[in-house]
């Protein structure tokens, strides 16, 4: 053995003995209830062992030190040793496989955290941004969502349950939650303006698969519309109807999705936020540039341009055109 070698083995040695004196100390602290004492002990051995880069045995460590902690009430420590966790798994990266479990493990704290705890908040932003690198997604893994939709849910948070079940891309459940808000909490004459938030989102976050299940599935089942297919009583659902067909479409044409802004305005207008999702949505789907959806359009001019394309698609036959005409006098 080299005099290097020799210099190396008493140094872990004696980090060793470091770690286990203060897991000696922890013990002690968790034993009479000194939980102050004991997160403090916890911060320390998160310290030594990132050094040593024992993450594994940190992990573990850490969680069940934050299951100590919310069991007996110690909120605030329970949720800083959480944000340790997600800090250890970013420190981590690679080296821990079994994230999805971690996902779950960090959930369950979450859920024993009470709401009006302050940093229950920063625990979830966190958890999300990390489940995020999992995924590659800037708004975090559809599991993390699931996970915490339920967890909101079981709290009777309907608005914030509804977010995170669209985000976590379970369209039933997302459509279940929506329904029993729109019932329960919303007007009668709110009923359309549910869905119309979340699929305008959906079709902004480029999921228009998603965005198609959960329209579907909010028409046939809500008691108040039960329909799959148009006319609907509320113009803003035949509105949501044409533009989902007309995004399907191989052949997408920008005046088409124009000419249906101004057909429905007058229910586009019931709400502002309406505005900016359509102008995302022209430049995604249909290659609007900004500075045509911006400098106003003559109504009459488009709708000219909209039969034109559909006298291209019939051809000349009268019969054709007679049969592809609307019977009704007024855009429902």
């Amino acid at each position: 053995m080299t005099s290097n070698d020799e210099n190396i083995v008493p140094a872990r040695q004696g980090a060793f003995r470091g770690v286990s004196r203060v897991l000696g100390k922890l013990k002690s602290s968790i034993e009479s209830k000194n939980f102050y004492e004991a997160h403090q002990m916890y911060r320390t051995l998160y310290f030594r062992y990132v050094s040593q880069g024992k993450y594994q045995e940190l992990l573990e460590l850490l969680y069940k030190g934050a299951l100590t902690m919310l069991d007996n009430e110690q909120y605030s420590s329970g949720a800083d040793l959480a944000l340790l966790i997600i800090q250890t798994l970013e420190l981590a990266g690679s080296a821990v496989e079994d994230n999805e479990e971690w996902m779950n493990r960090i959930s369950e704290l979450i859920g024993k955290i009470k709401p009006n705890v302050v940093e229950r908040e920063t625990v979830v932003e966190k958890a999300l941004k990390w489940s995020g690198t999992i995924s590659k997604s800037a708004i975090g893994h559809p599991l993390m969502h699931k996970l915490m939709a339920k967890i909101v849910y079981r709290e009777n948070n309907l608005i914030q349950a509804q977010h995170h079940f669209a985000l976590s891309k379970d369209s039933l459940s997302c459509v279940s939650v929506m329904i029993e808000v729109s019932i329960f909490h919303g007007y009668r004459n709110e009923t359309d303006l549910f869905i119309a938030q979340l699929v305008l989102q959906m079709l902004c976050l480029k999921d228009p698969e998603t965005a198609c299940e959960m329209f579907a599935a909010y028409i046939k089942f809500h008691p108040q519309i039960a329909r799959t297919e148009p006319p609907f009583a509320m113009p803003l659902l035949n509105f949501l109807y044409f533009l989902l067909e007309a995004i399907g479409q191989s052949d997408r044409k920008y005046v088409v999705f124009r000419t249906l802004c101004d057909l429905y305005k007058p229910s586009l207008d019931r709400d502002p936020s309406y505005d900016k999702y359509l102008r995302r949505i022209g430049a995604k789907y249909f290659g609007a540039k900004q500075q045509e959806q911006s400098r106003g359009f003559v109504f009459g001019d488009l709708l000219n341009q909209f039969f034109q394309d559909l006298d291209a698609d019939f051809g000349d036959d009268p019969v054709a055109l007679q049969e592809g005409s609307s019977e009704h006098g007024e855009v429902d």
